[in-house]
């Protein structure tokens, strides 16, 4: 038996059909198997290891130094570069969901690290912008992200990097995710 769940989550009880695997001589080869899928080997799953270990890795400098979980990093940083901009401008530059950089920019507020101004346009937006505080921890923490960053390319030979940072901004182009941050 089976054991299903339909729309309204209860379960549905149907008989299992009867299948005999194929012998081997009906069985498709590795460079033939279309349906299987290795997950070490899967392309997405492979950036998405590779980008957690990446982010633990640079956490030992923005949490454990400066105390900033990953969404207040990305927030301190895309502030620091644009000179100020907006919650919605950050939300779409880091793909971080709005609620994360609300929660991010009232936490980086209560410490002091970011201002909000009004926008003389628009009365209702609100600009964010680095205090002074924020603009010394955010020039503490970015040679420190920049020698990691670095670090953890130097396994890499020159043509090595260009090339993987080559193929990282054409899978970004082909999914248009390069934006002004």
């Amino acid at each position: 038996m089976v054991v299903s769940c339909v729309r309204n989550c209860q379960c549905e009880l149907r008989p299992m059909r009867a299948r005999t695997p194929p012998g081997p001589e009906n069985r498709p080869g590795p460079e033939n198997r279309r349906d299987t899928l290795i997950l070490e080997d899967f392309v997405p799953f492979r950036l998405n290891r590779l980008a957690d270990a990446v982010s633990v890795n640079l956490s030992e400098i923005y949490r454990d130094r400066f105390g900033l979980e990953i969404a207040e990093w990305r927030v301190l940083v895309t502030v620091a570069r644009r000179g100020g901009c907006t919650a919605q401008h950050i939300a779409s530059s880091t793909r971080m969901h709005k609620t994360r950089v609300s929660r991010a920019v009232g936490s980086l507020e209560e410490r002091k690290l970011i201002a909000r101004t009004s926008n003389g346009a628009d009365g209702r937006e609100r600009t964010l912008e680095l205090t002074p505080a924020g603009e010394r921890l955010y020039s503490g923490l970015v040679p420190l992200a920049l020698q990691r960053q670095v670090r953890l390319l130097s396994c890499l030979s020159d043509g090595e990097r260009r090339a993987f940072l080559a193929a990282m901004s054409k899978l970004e182009a082909s999914l248009e995710l390069r934006g002004d941050g």
